[in-house]
């Protein structure tokens, strides 16, 4: 069966320290051999969707936890998180007349990039950073934190129950759009393994859209080269480092035949930077020819420091980015595709109003996240509203 290579571990940017070379090679080994989580049919009819969103005929919600847990791959948990998405892409669609493709951070949301490798803890001892329940365990001790290959095929069976949840959902409510899965292609010994053959090439068969995150999106790097070798539809977040003919090189790479639907550019620039770099990111691709559809993450560049060590988001610098984005996609003649959104349905106080909360004794009364902070329900419709109503 052909497959892409593996990638060198050295100079791959965000791998695990994968401590025993024989257990990943027997893992990958497993990997490559199991059946595949989706169908070549499943992305390209999400593929499809996308592309009608390139053109301006639809729109898209992506929306999930920061780091799915393996704990909550169960049908009841699943339910409920493609039952939000769901009733997001509802209001969405009311407020502005035209259908809307919802794709969940689901079923293999499993692996985090990180910017330290090392977390320190209060007491002043370090341990490696959590990367994942793909990788290594939450729990904060130097055992729980060693990273595991096995995890890896963990993570497979986790991602095949919510499928399986999430595909339950379609056949239930067929005049409901099919809520696709999506998940940053991050962890090479995982993603590489599950690359199956296809009637129109290789696909990753791991997730329906799998994107590249922008620690990782080096236009000659291993993440981009996969990305390139599939025909999924893929995903690349761009940060506030991204230069204009970064943004240009990775649409002639990743889409060099030109498919509306193929490529999406989901943009993380931050409330205080995006009016500056945008106009420019979005000028230079609309002048290299290749469609790209554009969504916005306004939940990445807006991280700030909470009390006793959590992160949080202020909720209006991610509604003044969510504006801010339509606004200079409309300027410069471009369609704003949608919103990519950490959210969750249960009712955390990760994401705050301002600055004052997040410093206040009181906070956080409900903090569940196990790494980054998300929007709640009531907190998710509000920026739902926010887009739909600059349109």
């Amino acid at each position: 069966m052909p497959t892409i290579p593996q990638a060198p571990r050295l100079g791959t940017p965000q791998q695990p320290p994968w401590p025993f070379p024989e257990a990943l090679a027997e893992t990958r080994r497993v990997l490559s051999a199991r059946t595949a989580l989706v169908t070549e049919a499943e992305s390209q009819e999400l593929l499809s969707s996308l592309g009608r969103a390139t053109k301006g005929e639809a729109l898209v919600l992506q929306g999930g936890d920061c780091a799915e847990e393996f704990t909550d791959a169960v049908p009841s948990v699943a339910h409920v998180k493609v039952g939000q998405l769901l009733q997001l892409a509802a209001l969405m669609r009311r407020a502005n007349g035209i259908d809307v493709q919802p794709v969940g951070r689901l079923a293999g949301q499993y692996a985090k990039p990180r910017s330290c490798d090392i977390e320190q803890l209060p007491d002043g001892s370090s341990i490696p950073v959590y990367r994942g329940d793909a990788v290594n365990s939450p729990v904060p001790s130097g055992d729980a934190r060693a990273a595991d290959p096995n995890r890896l095929l963990r993570a497979y069976d986790a991602s095949a129950e919510v499928l399986r949840a999430v595909r339950a959902t379609w056949s239930a409510a067929p005049q409901v759009p099919r809520v696709m899965c999506a998940h940053e292609a991050l962890l090479l010994d995982y993603e590489e393994p599950l690359v199956r053959p296809g009637s129109r090439g290789l696909y990753g068969s791991s997730g329906h859209f799998l994107w590249i995150g922008d620690r990782t999106r080096s236009t000659h790097g291993r993440h981009i080269k996969l990305g390139a070798s599939l025909t999924n539809p893929i995903g690349v977040k761009l940060g506030p480092t991204t230069a204009a003919s970064d943004a240009v090189e990775l649409a002639r790479r990743l889409n060099p035949a030109g498919i509306a639907g193929r490529l999406t550019f989901i943009v993380r620039l931050g409330a205080r930077r995006v009016d500056e770099l945008l106009p420019d990111l979005v000028a230079a691709v609309d002048r290299s020819g290749v469609p790209v559809l554009w969504l916005c993450d306004p939940m990445h560049g807006n991280t700030v420091p909470g009390r006793a060590g959590h992160k949080t988001r202020l909720i209006g610098d991610v509604s003044y980015e969510t504006r801010a984005f339509v606004r200079i996609l409309r300027r410069t003649g471009q369609h704003p595709g949608g919103l990519h959104l950490e959210l969750t349905p249960y009712g955390v106080d990760e994401c705050v109003e301002d600055e004052r909360e997040a410093t206040a004794e009181q906070w956080p009364r409900c903090y569940r996240s196990v790494c980054d902070p998300r929007l709640n329900a009531e907190q998710a419709e509000r920026i739902v509203e926010d887009f739909s109503s600059q349109l």
